[in-house]
């Protein structure tokens, strides 16, 4: 039984500092992205479609304008990693 104690608490807390902790940073920062969100900043959707952000409503969508026209997506549908580096490279 103590031989199966140590390789069990080594995996536990590889899961924790590898899959668990990176996961929750990971989350903390979309919130923010997501809550930051305003009229006129530049985002990519997941599907990536550029354009800027001309709405935010109340029930978790946002009106995208794009060279087609404008659309509706949902908050989450705006991809975190692709827009903070647009909006990054643009700053410079």
């Amino acid at each position: 039984m103590d031989q199966l104690l140590g390789p069990l608490l080594l995996f536990s807390v590889f899961i924790i500092f590898f899959i668990v902790l990176p996961q929750r940073k990971k989350m903390k920062q979309e919130k923010k992205f997501y809550s930051e969100l305003k009229t006129g900043m530049k985002v990519i959707t997941n599907g990536g479609l550029h354009g800027k952000v001309l709405n935010i409503n109340d029930d978790g969508t946002v009106i995208i304008e794009t060279g087609a026209g404008k659309m509706k997506y949902e908050k989450t549908a705006i991809s975190v990693e692709m827009s903070n580096k647009l909006n990054a490279a643009g700053t410079k």
